[in-house]
């Protein structure tokens, strides 16, 4: 039994580890998703954040602000969205390449 629990311990660092790994290589992953037929773009990296936003000038209304923000709110939205499938999708593959033979009954 303690072999057993000792193949699990080690395991769970190994998964640790890999974790970590994708976790800072998924930082420096980026996603885009634009608005308004590319008229709004927003990029988000694998950490959820959002790196850039690029507005085309000919959007820019003072009259129309609303449109502006509803624009960058869906560009965003859109890019933190992909971000967390991007997330999990790599989260996915962590796992499956893993190859934990776990016991069963014990999770």
């Amino acid at each position: 039994m303690s072999k057993q629990l000792g193949n699990i311990m080690r395991q769970a660092q190994k998964m640790q580890e890999k974790m970590a790994e994708m976790q800072k290589e998924l930082s420096s992953k980026t996603v885009e998703a634009s608005s308004g037929g590319g008229m709004v773009v927003a990029t988000v990296n694998g950490s959820q954040e959002v790196v850039s936003i690029k507005i085309d000038p000919s959007v820019v209304d003072p009259k129309d602000v609303d449109m502006l923000q509803d624009l960058v709110t869906a560009a965003v939205n859109e890019g933190i969205r992909r971000s967390k499938q991007m997330v999990s999708e790599e989260m996915s593959r962590l796992t499956a390449g893993l190859g934990l033979n776990l016991p069963g009954g014990l999770f």
